[in-house]
């Protein structure tokens, strides 16, 4: 069930949280704080460790104790978004499923969202990117594991429901649908070849409609 993997999702994000001190929280949500307002003043790029922990008048022993570095922040600022996006996803889902709305279609509004949530963060999710990209996949719960499953699931009740054709590669296509949404080569479609959001989504869209077998 897509409900089913979004929460299992949400449960490794639970998994992760330790009880902490009360100093240590109290610093950690300085810190984040901190950051927050830096990054909307200068933009994500512009900001540095440093310059995080001299503004929240910390030492940098103290911030790397609480983030090894700037992506691993960016992480910890994510999470809270991250749940909302996903929480907010599983509910449309489930009304869409009560509703009786195919699964290709349940997909592409799916992917829409994702784009639009993407475009919303991407300063945070290309640091994020990169900070996943250095660590053991088991020792993270990355962005991209849930949306994975989201679309690997739909696809699967596309085929059951034959709505597709039954020899779909469906774990290939769920990447491949993804791929455009990699937070880097989101970045590089926007700001390099001047795509819209609207053109992304409609993209996607006809990518989606396209693995749709045609009626008898």
């Amino acid at each position: 069930m897509v409900d089913e993997i979004i929460q299992l999702s949400l449960n490794q994000a639970d998994r992760q949280h330790r009880p902490e001190r009360r100093d240590a929280v109290a610093n950690r949500a300085l810190l984040l704080e901190t950051a927050e307002r830096l990054f909307a003043e200068n933009g994500v790029d512009a900001v540095n460790m440093a310059e995080i922990a001299k503004t929240a008048g910390v030492g940098k022993g103290t911030l790397y104790r609480r983030f090894s570095n700037k992506g691993e922040l960016c992480l910890a600022l994510m999470d809270e978004r991250l749940r909302a996006f996903q929480e907010a996803q599983l509910e449309q889902l489930r009304a869409a499923a009560a509703a009786g709305t195919p699964y290709l279609e349940q997909l592409a509004l799916f992917l829409a969202a994702l784009v639009n949530f993407t475009v919303s963060h991407m300063p945070l999710l290309c640091e994020v990117q990169q900070y996943s990209q250095s660590l053991d996949e088991e020792n993270v719960t990355r962005p991209h594991f849930w949306q994975y499953m989201t679309v690997h699931q739909l696809l699967q009740r596309a085929v059951r429901a034959e709505e597709v054709r039954p020899d779909l590669d469906v774990a290939y296509t769920a990447e491949a649908l993804l791929a455009p949404l990699n937070a880097q080569t989101f970045r590089f479609q926007l700001e390099q070849l001047g795509f819209t959001t609207e053109r992304i989504q409609a993209g996607l869209r006809m990518l989606v409609e396209a693995l749709q077998v045609e009626g008898p």
